[in-house]
């Protein structure tokens, strides 16, 4: 009895005196063993590869979840919500391959009120777009010779750029107001050029710039188009007169995740919402993007956009972990994987260039996330990860993830209980 006062002497002591104290109580939640349940033990009862990581988080805001197979093997801060910033990207990957799978491509048609009369489209020929973000000169170059092959010799109207079927909304909850101007051209369902003009500034009318260029491309192979294009929505029923198809999704995917390309992000966010809802809109893919985390695990997130823009997103690194987890269960999951750059690539330019990894970086001001699959040396076997931080510098940010990675890389291993 006597000891007790003692033992309370000096654990307010060890407080006062700055020692650190472990456990949940000091940390949030830190590791578990194979069950995966959160665990109050100390320093001392961790292998050391995890102290090297408690030491590199430091007193940083900063999540770090890593694990294989269901099995959380190191967990710090993993159920903080923090902003995602691109790792909103895999996400929205995940989500995409969920919907349609890796080798659906999209669409885009050049449509007519009637089938040509002997060769004559008598009006106008609609272009229309269904998201393809990567539509361009070559892909409507192509499009003119497939007119050409189902037998149109004359348009008596104009081409005419379908501002349709995509809602052309350009703002979501949580974006700056310069991003529209700086990070992500308006997302439309008929795109031009990545909907960027020759001087690099962000369009407005990349509905009438590919009907534009489909004009001379037509006129080009000889067929005399007698109006001007134009640009407008059209009503009542249409007949498919040529139509070509995008690159499969998976092959998007990878260059949008590569170099973490925002137009494409939001772009294929309303392909997304328009499968999984009927309506195209940025908050609709955001929400499409919502149900797949709630219903795979992640029930506390919030989105916002696709590109993760937004600062009001929300995920926990937890959370990102079991999507991982989920993710890797099904048939798309090394597609998947293969769409995310690895070391030195891309956005990991510089980066992790001798570390096996797959994995999608996440930056804002004072925030960054890097997650996905690093190879350990250990069990011979792809391990997910997840880190999130905020607050620090990105340099800061870089070295601790990189360095965390590289650890997990070499000496980490599932926890023995």
């Amino acid at each position: 009895m006597r000891a007790r006062p003692l033992l309370v002497v000096l654990l307010v002591a060890s407080v006062v005196a700055g020692i650190p104290a472990t456990g949940w109580a000091a940390t949030g939640v830190r590791h578990a063993p194979a069950t995966g349940h959160d665990l109050a033990s100390g320093p001392a009862d961790e292998p050391r590869w995890q102290r090297r990581i408690d030491a590199l988080i430091g007193d940083h805001a900063m999540s770090v979840t890593i694990g294989d197979d269901g099995v959380s093997w190191y967990r710090h801060l993993a159920w903080v919500k923090r902003a995602p910033a691109s790792n909103e990207k895999l996400l929205l990957s995940m989500a995409l391959l969920a919907a349609v799978g890796p080798d659906r491509s999209i669409e885009t048609r050049a449509m007519a009120a009637a089938a040509p009369l002997e060769g004559v489209i008598d009006g106008d020929l609609w272009l229309v777009g269904h998201g393809d973000p990567e539509l361009g000169p070559d892909a409507l170059d192509t499009l003119a010779q497939q007119i050409v092959a189902a037998g149109v010799t004359r348009i008596q109207g104009s081409v005419i750029g379908d501002t349709g079927p995509f809602e052309r909304d350009w703002w979501a909850p949580g974006w700056k107001d310069e991003f529209p101007d700086d990070e992500v051209a308006i997302p439309t369902a008929l795109t031009f050029r990545g909907n960027v003009g020759p001087e690099g500034g962000h369009i407005e009318d990349p509905e009438l710039r590919a009907a534009g260029y489909l004009t001379k491309a037509l006129r080009r192979l000889g067929i005399p188009v007698k109006e001007p294009p134009g640009v407008g929505s059209p009503g009542g029923s249409r007949v498919k007169i040529a139509a070509i198809d995008s690159a499969p999704i998976i092959d998007i995917l990878h260059r949008m995740n590569i170099d973490s390309v925002n137009f494409d992000a939001e772009v294929l966010g309303k392909v997304l919402g328009a499968e999984v809802s009927g309506t195209a809109t940025i908050a609709a893919g955001a929400a499409a993007i919502d149900a797949f985390t709630s219903e795979n695990g992640a029930r506390r997130f919030e989105h916002s956009d696709a590109s993760g823009l937004s600062y009001a997103n929300r995920v926990t690194a937890q959370g990102m972990l079991r999507l991982l987890w989920a993710s890797g269960k099904q048939p798309w999951a090394p597609d998947l994987r293969s769409a995310l750059p690895i070391g030195g690539q891309g956005t990991l330019e510089g980066r992790l260039g001798h570390t096996r990894i797959r994995a999608k970086t996440g930056t804002l001001t004072d925030i960054s996330a890097l997650s996905g699959w690093v190879w350990s040396r250990k069990v011979k076997d792809w391990v997910e990860f997840s880190i999130l931080s905020d607050g620090l510098s990105k340099d800061e940010a870089i070295r601790i993830e990189d360095a965390i990675v590289q650890l997990v890389s070499a000496r980490a291993k599932a926890p023995t209980t």
